[in-house]
């Protein structure tokens, strides 16, 4: 703990002033940015891009019945899927672009777009 002593004054301030842009820096570079639209696919294909300024519902049709899909300012998320373990409803509601809840035995699938692209682990 002796190297407390050494630091002075303006080095605080420059410590703090560096904690504050690092922290400002989070929404700017690795968000995103904002989500302006979801993408709805069906076995794979894109059913519907619709922006995320709308409310509307969609039924979009898959191998085990239909799967209800809301959209509302902001967000979307799947309502009700025929599939029997329900992990995609559980998503709830999606709002981050990047997010997707995938009905895999239905194959239908929602995901929230925006401006940027997303980058995660698998996609390095």
């Amino acid at each position: 703990m002796h190297w407390l002593a050494l630091i002075r004054p303006g080095d605080w301030l420059v410590i703090l002033g560096a904690a504050l842009l690092a922290g400002a820096s989070v929404p700017v570079f690795w968000q995103g940015g904002m989500a302006d639209r979801a993408i709805i696919r069906q076995e794979g294909k894109i059913f519907a891009e619709v922006d995320l300024r709308s409310k509307r519902q969609f039924e979009v049709a898959g191998p085990l019945g239909t799967t209800l899909i809301a959209v509302e300012a902001g967000r979307a998320r799947i309502v009700s899927d025929p599939s029997p373990r329900q992990y995609c409803v559980r998503q709830g509601w999606l709002m981050r672009p990047g997010e997707i809840a995938i009905c895999a035995p239905n194959r239908v699938s929602v995901q929230i777009a925006g401006r940027t692209k997303v980058y995660d682990s698998i996609s390095y």
